[in-house]
């Protein structure tokens, strides 16, 4: 593991470029030929002076050539293996801050800048500098609103949210306070934390708490930053009036068991650190109990001959999830 530790950095008040935007690819070229396509639309009628830099987890698609020859602007930093989301955006952050750029963004590659959102999310930062973290409203690709706000979550919240118990109890009060649904999706309203699909950080604020926490190889590593954020005195706020599409997860679905395994552990590390050893390790026991109950639910549909194929994927995949441990 990196350490977190940021280097030294100029003086603050050293501002050599606007805006750095920090994006982790794997696998999603075509997404991510969109997505710096829209950047650069946004850059160029936002006029900042800005610096783009991708980091390719290993990519087997193209990737790498795909930039070299289509968007030479953008420094590549081509990883020998996939780092994960995580450790992939503080590679880049740990070469941007000597630089001090006045705003970083962290960007998904699978997603599209619509119209002058760099610039509204800028000026609310530019005129609130008690603001660390900020967020821009996300929507899916047909337009429709998709929720990027939350509460921090409760250990109850934990044991619901992405589980068999959040099937069986979709409209429970723990997570309409989690999903925030009590608030208006379409008003600039503080937030404990907000999707890492796009966040726009303030140096300070990172300098003062450190980078993402590579314990989480990705998921749950944008609640920890900004409950470290939060706890250092700064807002983190949502912005409506930025707007991002965002496909959603185009990444993590083409190894879905992996998916499951980095999405549980990394509640358990983030329940560890916040909410103790004992919570965490009850977490994970019920977490792989959940697991256990869906791979024997799957077999008996198996057994008496119901849509075989899906049924031998899934208990593949739930084996695979229990033999992990969901020890990260």
């Amino acid at each position: 593991m990196v350490s977190q530790s940021i280097p030294p950095a100029h003086s603050l008040l050293t501002t050599a470029m606007d805006l750095a935007i920090v994006i982790v690819n794997w696998n999603v070229r075509d997404l991510l030929r969109r997505c710096l396509t829209s950047v650069q639309r946004g850059l160029d009628e936002a006029s900042l002076d800005a610096a783009v830099i991708v980091v390719d987890n290993a990519s087997t698609d193209g990737s790498p050539a795909m930039l070299r020859r289509e968007f030479p602007w953008v420094r590549l930093i081509a990883a020998p293996r996939n780092l994960g989301f995580t450790a992939g955006n503080n590679l880049a952050l740990r070469l941007l801050f000597p630089l001090v750029p006045r705003y970083v963004l962290l960007l998904n590659p699978d997603t599209e800048i619509v119209g002058d959102a760099l610039r509204r999310m800028i000026r609310y930062m530019d005129a609130h500098p008690d603001v660390g973290l900020l967020g821009p409203r996300l929507r899916y690709p047909d337009g429709s609103v998709q929720p990027s706000r939350r509460r921090f979550p409760s250990l109850r919240t934990l044991f619901l949210e992405s589980t068999l118990l959040q099937q069986w109890r979709p409209h429970s009060a723990t997570l309409r306070d989690f999903y925030m649904q009590d608030q208006p999706d379409d008003v600039t309203q503080d937030v404990d934390w907000i999707v890492g699909a796009a966040m726009l950080a303030r140096p300070a604020a990172v300098q003062q708490v450190g980078l993402l926490d590579e314990g989480y190889f990705m998921y749950s590593e944008e609640v920890d930053w900004a409950r470290r954020i939060k706890a250092a005195g700064w807002r983190v706020v949502y912005l409506p009036d930025a707007e991002i599409i965002h496909y959603e997860g185009k990444s993590s679905e083409q190894v879905v068991a992996q998916r499951a395994i980095y999405f549980q552990s990394s509640k358990v590390r983030y329940a560890h650190k916040w909410h103790g050893a004992a919570a965490a390790e009850s977490l994970r026991l019920f977490l792989l109990a959940t697991y256990l109950y869906q791979m024997g639910e799957e077999s008996a549909k198996w057994l008496i001959g119901h849509q075989r194929p899906l049924r031998a994927e899934r208990i593949r995949a739930y084996r695979h999830v229990l033999a992990s441990g969901l020890r990260g």
